[in-house]
This record gives C-alpha cells, structure tokens and sequence, in this order.
C-alpha cells in the first residue's frame, strides 16, 4: 500500500456523552463515505476534559475494553471496511484505569490497544489521579500497516517515537488533549503551539514515518472554577516522513480533514539519511538513567 486516505476528526466537546458519541460516528460514517480508510479521533472524546478536576465521580465515565463504546466503533469499523483510532477512559480492572487508545480492524475486530505511557500532572491536567501508565511502546498490526499509535503527552518524548520506529511503525498516531489557558499572553501561546508542532514535526524528521496529530477544539471551564479552563487549539495536522505538514485544521472550530498519508517515502529518506544506519547504540547506555550526575 502506497498511501492511505485517512480522516482527522478534530471535534468540540460536550458534557453529554451520548451527544459527543454520536458526533464521532456521524464524521465517521462521512469519512468513509468520502474514501477515508483510516480515521482518527481525539484523546477521550465522549466527554469533556475532565482532568482539569480531582473527583472520585468522574471514574464513572470509565468502560472496560472490549465494551459499549468500542463495540460501536467495530461496528462502524466492520460496517465501512475502514480502520479506526479511538479512545477510551479505560478500566482494567478495580480501582485500575488507564488513558488507552484503541485499534479496530476493517473487520470490526480489535487489533490492539495502547495504554498511555506518559501521564501528566499539573494545573489542568491532573491525569495521574485517574490513569496508571501503561505498559510499553509496540506498535499496533492492522490490515493497512503497522501503526504506532501514542497518546498527547507522549508526543514530546522523542524516546517514545524512537522504540515505536525501531519496532516497525510505519505511522505514527497521537491522539490529542491540548490547549491553552486563556490568561497566557499571546506570545506564550503562539510559543506553545510552535513548540508542539515542532517536536512532532522532528519525530517524522528522526525516523523519517509521516506523523498524524488529532487535537480537540473549543474553550473548556474548568468545574472548579479555580482556573481559567482551558482552549483547546484544535490545529490537528498531518506531516509526511520528511516533517512537513501536509494538511492541517484551524484553531477555532470542529473539522474533519481528510488527506493522503504517503507510505512510500520512509526507505528511500532513510537511503539518504541513515540515521538508523549511524546511530551509537553502544554508547546509550545510560539513556534508561533519570539523570547522569556521576
């Protein structure tokens, strides 16, 4: 396969679950009807960002894997022969969740699952009160590729990239939650969103794999009043192996971009630079310290 048409669902949150539900599957089901054979979702986009609280209700929002939510996305995934990137607040077992991404095959199946490995915790983001880390980088088998499939925080940790090129993905996915607090000045919020699309941008550059970034969009208030909220900046992109973005969405409204991801690119841009080829291995050693202080 030498490209894939793929949709970006960039999408406005509601409170009500079954309201941002059914946004999805509708630009779903649009999508596949415009020739996308994979489509892609934001990070937790049934419902608000709830992360910007620490509430023990919010764990009700929770589904076990396989359960309601994927099986509608298999559903529409066997129903389209497309595949999907969802995402679910996941609960594995009691009193154990996790931020996961998850895969559906043209056929509906699952084809793997993705568990946050990075979680955050700070003013409007207190994600470690909710997930646990997940348990590795693999990349994700599926009838169109082999997808390396990360959630938000990851995408700043060029090591997470890295493991998931060396073990095989021809793409990498990163479902989104990310947006300003609107009391920042204008150049720090320009800085943010530079500094966002750069560091994935360099991904692509590094492994030289097409990059594909799904971020939600709007102003949400923050339930306790405490902060500002935040805007999410929308700006999902796609960007070829080579780092250039190749098509984008705006910052102020929900979109579903549909592009062509292009797969042929990466043997031929690792010909020419063969990072892979050149890299040190013997001498990274220390690279699983949290610090070299010695």
């Amino acid at each position: 396969m030498n490209s894939i048409s793929t949709a970006l669902i960039q999408q406005r949150m509601r409170a009500d679950y079954q309201s941002n539900l059914e946004a999805s599957l509708a630009e779903i089901q649009t999508s596949a009807s415009r020739g996308a054979k994979l489509v892609v979702l934001c990070e937790l986009h049934t419902s608000l960002y709830f992360c910007q609280e620490e509430s023990t209700h919010n764990f009700e929002l929770a589904q076990t894997i396989p359960g309601p939510l994927t099986d509608q996305l298999a559903c529409m995934a066997k129903q389209n022969s497309i595949v999907i990137v969802g995402s679910v607040f996941e609960k594995r077992a009691r009193g154990l969740y996790h931020n996961t991404a998850v895969v559906l095959d043209r056929d509906g199946s699952l084809a793997g699952t993705y568990r946050k490995m990075h979680v955050p915790d700070g003013p409007g983001y207190h994600e470690k009160y909710y997930f646990a880390s997940g348990d590795s980088f693999s990349p994700i088998q599926t009838s169109i590729g082999k997808l390396g499939v990360m959630v938000c925080w990851d995408q700043w940790f060029p090591e997470a990239a890295r493991l998931m090129a060396l073990a095989g993905a021809q793409l990498l996915i990163f479902p989104t939650a990310i947006g300003w607090n609107p009391e920042d000045h204008d150049n720090e919020m320009l800085q943010q969103l530079e500094a966002w699309q750069i560091i994935q941008q360099s991904h692509a550059i590094a492994n030289h794999v097409p990059v594909l970034c799904v971020n939600r969009v709007g102003h949400e208030a923050d339930p306790c009043g405490r902060t500002g909220g935040i805007d999410f900046w929308g700006k999902s992109f796609a960007c070829d192996a080579s780092g250039k973005i190749t098509a984008q969405c705006p910052d102020d409204r929900a979109e579903t971009l549909l592009t062509r991801v292009n797969l042929t690119q990466t043997e031929r841009l690792r010909q020419i630079w063969p990072y892979l080829r050149d890299r040190r291995i013997d001498a990274y050693g220390k690279i699983d310290r949290r610090l070299i202080d010695e």
